[in-house]
């Protein structure tokens, strides 16, 4: 197996020998992301209308009920999709995995725009987001199959800014659209027509992007092994028996240990990022008020502008700074920004100005940074066989605990004290996220294993 350290390139810019197919590979791969993070916020920016439209009477007395549970099960379908998608493409390739992802999700996604009902509504956002659930991480294993050791960390994180570029295309297009107002109370409908739209154009891209030949060489000589730390468990060298890739990351000793302290790290920036970002307006909002500034409500759309705009900024410049000090490092600074910045959002911040300062800080860090090494780092520490089953795993199985957050954030508050109180608590998580990194090995400047 090929697994080794490299020999320092004497290459002075990093996207020497790229060619043109390592470029389709990131621009398609980009533009998917894209259209995750538009349909992710669309849903949250178009909510109220929504809801207004397909709540009965007798549902429409208890609205916040009901806006968890669509944002929820919207999560939990997405998760759901990430994990079998991503077993998928580690069976049938990545390139034909991700082209039925963004047709199903623009199929999906364009029939939401007819629901009728709210459990119609909560039907199609379910099947939704399990189609879509798996564009990322079969995009990512993509990515880091395909391009050459000096760029792969730089385009993984490009790649993962695709999901801010997505949802500050969908601030913009709603703020368009509910500024004119084409089909009056009815006009949420057309930002679920509008993300369809751009998904099928992808599905073109994608006729020119090839299958990552390290994935297939590895099916074709049966190496199954999930790490290069021991053999497959369950299979032979004589039988070439594949075993399950799923089982395999809790069955082979070093990948159950890899797998955990992932997971762990998974959950820890989830369940921080959904205390802050979630929270994040009606905070802003609620600051403005007691301000008494003239339409408050404003400010929480600008404040979760800024934000996205500093986790952009963390994604594009993520795979330099990885590089430059290695991966644990990069983790664990990581969460000590997070941690840093949230004390600082809900317990320092007493004014919208200083908000608006703050935010795009914390962005890149709870936003950013903390989940741009999950497009970069659990590549690196699974073969080919199961890399995308890995990345799947670490990166969804914390959204099958996320998603009940929605639904329970009106208690939790409620049980903390407060939006503050509650984001500080929730914060504290991220004490875990700067010790865990120390418990994995450091993969910088070795190549991909197969």
């Amino acid at each position: 197996m090929e697994h080794g350290h490299l020999a320092v390139s004497t290459r002075t810019r990093w996207y020497d020998g790229l060619t043109p197919m390592h470029w389709r590979v990131l621009r398609a791969s980009f533009l998917g992301w894209i259209f995750d993070g538009y349909e992710a916020l669309a849903l949250v920016v178009v909510l109220r209308p929504m809801l207004h439209s397909v709540l009965s009477p007798e549902q429409a007395a208890s609205p916040t009920i009901y806006a968890g549970l669509v944002i929820g099960i919207t999560l939990l379908g997405w998760g759901v999709g990430g994990l079998v998608g991503g077993i998928l493409a580690d069976y049938v390739g990545r390139k034909r995995m991700m082209l039925w992802s963004v047709f199903l999700y623009a199929v999906f996604s364009g029939l939401t725009a007819f629901s009728s009902t709210f459990w119609t509504l909560c039907a199609l956002r379910f099947l939704t987001g399990l189609a879509m659930g798996s564009e990322w991480s079969t995009g990512i294993a993509l990515l880091s199959e395909t391009w050459p050791e000096q760029a792969r960390a730089k385009g993984a994180g490009f790649l993962q800014s695709g999901f801010g570029w997505g949802t500050l295309t969908a601030v913009l297009v709603w703020y368009a659209l509910s500024s004119t107002q084409p089909l009056g109370a009815e006009t949420w409908r057309l930002m679920f027509v509008l993300g369809a739209i751009p998904a099928l154009f992808v599905l073109y891209i994608r006729r020119g992007v090839n299958e990552s030949e390290k994935w297939q060489r590895a099916v074709r000589e049966k190496r199954w092994s999930a790490t290069n730390a021991e053999p497959a468990a369950g299979a032979t060298a004589d039988s070439g028996k594949r075993p399950f890739t799923l089982a395999q990351l809790f069955t082979e000793r070093e990948a159950l240990r890899r797998t955990l302290i992932l997971l762990a790290l998974s959950v820890v920036t989830t369940v921080g990022w959904w205390a802050i970002s979630s929270w994040l307006p009606s905070y802003t909002v609620a600051i403005a008020k007691a301000q008494g500034l003239p339409d408050a409500l404003s400010w929480g759309s600008k404040v979760s502008i800024t934000y996205t705009v500093g986790a952009i900024v963390a994604y594009m410049l993520a795979g330099f700074i990885i590089d430059a000090i290695g991966r644990r490092a990069f983790l664990s600074l990581s969460f000590v920004g997070s941690l840093v910045t949230t004390v600082i959002t809900y317990k320092l911040v007493n004014n919208v100005e200083a908000m608006m300062l703050v935010a795009p800080i914390n962005g890149f860090f709870t936003l950013g940074c903390a989940y741009v090494w999950m497009a970069i780092y659990p590549c690196e520490l699974f073969n080919s066989s199961v890399r995308s089953t890995a990345i799947s795993v670490v990166f969804n199985a914390a959204r099958l605990i996320a998603w009940v957050f929605p639904i329970i954030a009106g208690s939790m508050i409620k049980s903390f004290g407060g939006v503050s109180q509650a984001a500080l608590a929730l914060g504290s998580v991220y004490l875990l996220g700067i010790v865990l990194p120390w418990f994995l090995p450091e993969t910088r400047g070795e190549g991909m294993p197969d």
